[in-house]
């Protein structure tokens, strides 16, 4: 299942491998399409290829985070 998801970092995290941990801790492959890092804050959209229960945890885990999790309809900048 693959997903889009737009996501928002706040500063204490923009430094920390996150998208990383997270692809490693629920089996998540991430294909970044778009971001932008500044040093206030993050901004991620990522393409995220899973199984439907990974893929939630993931969402669940970023939101524990203090991440900002949206999903996005249709397609980004192919």
């Amino acid at each position: 299942m693959k997903q889009m998801a737009h996501l928002v970092f706040p500063q204490r995290l923009i430094r920390k491998p996150v998208i990383y941990t997270m692809a490693k801790k629920y089996a998540v492959i991430p294909n970044i399409r778009r971001a932008k890092v500044t040093e206030k804050v993050g901004e991620v959209t990522l393409e995220l290829k899973g199984s439907k229960e990974n893929l939630e945890k993931t969402r669940r885990y970023l939101e524990r985070m203090g991440i900002k999790f949206e999903l996005v309809a249709g397609d980004i900048v192919e």
